[in-house]
């Protein structure tokens, strides 16, 4: 696919010729007369690189450069005749990715577009990268949840939110029966699957606020913005009644997949160690009371 250019300057005869040389090179552009009708074009269209002369009626190349740099995901050059009042370190403050004096070559020009192009290429590669990691940095691989880490984190996040909002917060633990009965008659194997789909479960039946993550081995929490613990029950028994149909045919006499979940509502003022202690508490009784049910404090 071809990168999209728009060339901004408001002298005809350069802006035609950059245009035209750039499609016999196999880089077709879009032109501009000036930055307003630039900044609408950028509203429309998404482009690679705006090539913008600095002197400008109404606003200027640098002014431009600056809406472009904070409103849209594009490379600029700039390019100006007044080699005196303006240099490459100021063009390159306000954002530009390279500056040009004219007159200047066309080849000259390509070669410089060229390697903007492939800057900017390098750029978002490392950007896909680094997102990549800070994916793979807060998800469990095996059931794609959140992990445990960032579980803290966003905890702390909707506790602000609760404090500043003085709306409700709700909190699901949840644990496998019997699950290392389970690994030690089916094999480790077999267990990973039943954590993979029970990850698969839980995240189905969740609204878009919410969030599970796995805790740790099989256990897993879910934080419930904008929850009171009454909804916080009935999200429980969906994500009690999704696992029974998703996971029903690793179902046995000996081993059948079933969950102890606890459910609280957070307490004004509460520490986030005591909110998710409330929590594991009444997912414990549930334990006690026989598993594959669901408790509250």
């Amino acid at each position: 696919m071809n990168p999209k250019i728009l060339i901004v300057d408001d002298d005809d005869s350069i802006r035609d010729t950059v245009s035209e040389y750039l499609a016999i090179t196999n880089y077709p552009s879009d032109t501009a007369r000036n930055a307003e009708d630039a900044m609408r074009l950028l509203s429309e269209k998404k482009y690679d690189v705006v090539i913008t002369d600095i002197v400008m009626n109404g606003m200027d190349g640098l002014q431009l450069t600056e809406h472009i740099k904070s409103a849209c995901d594009a490379s600029v050059m700039i390019v100006t005749g007044y080699m005196r009042d303006y240099t490459y370190e100021s063009a390159i403050k306000k954002g530009a990715d390279d500056f040009l004096f004219k007159p200047f070559r066309l080849e000259e020009l390509l070669l410089r577009l060229k390697r903007v192009l492939r800057e900017r290429r390098l750029a978002q590669e490392r950007n896909q990268i680094l997102e990549k990691f800070k994916i793979l940095s807060i998800t469990d691989d095996l059931t794609r949840l959140f992990n445990s880490r960032h579980f803290h984190a966003q905890l702390e996040t909707e506790m602000v939110r609760h404090q500043r909002y003085q709306r409700p917060l709700s909190l699901l633990m949840m644990d496998i029966d019997h699950f290392k009965r389970y690994n030690d008659m089916h094999g480790h194997l077999e267990g990973d699957q039943i954590l993979s789909r029970m990850g698969k479960a839980i995240q189905s039946v969740l609204r878009a606020p919410d969030t599970a993550y796995r805790y740790g081995g099989e256990e897993f929490t879910v934080l419930l913005p904008e929850t009171n613990l009454a909804a916080a029950i009935n999200a429980a028994v969906r994500i009690k009644s999704e696992v029974e149909e998703q996971l029903g045919e690793f179902m046995s006499i000996y081993s059948p997949i079933t969950l102890s979940i606890g459910a609280t509502e957070y307490r004004p003022g509460e520490e986030p160690s005591t909110f998710m202690k409330r929590a594991d508490m009444a997912m414990y009784m549930s334990k006690h009371k026989g598993r594959n049910c669901i408790s509250t404090i």
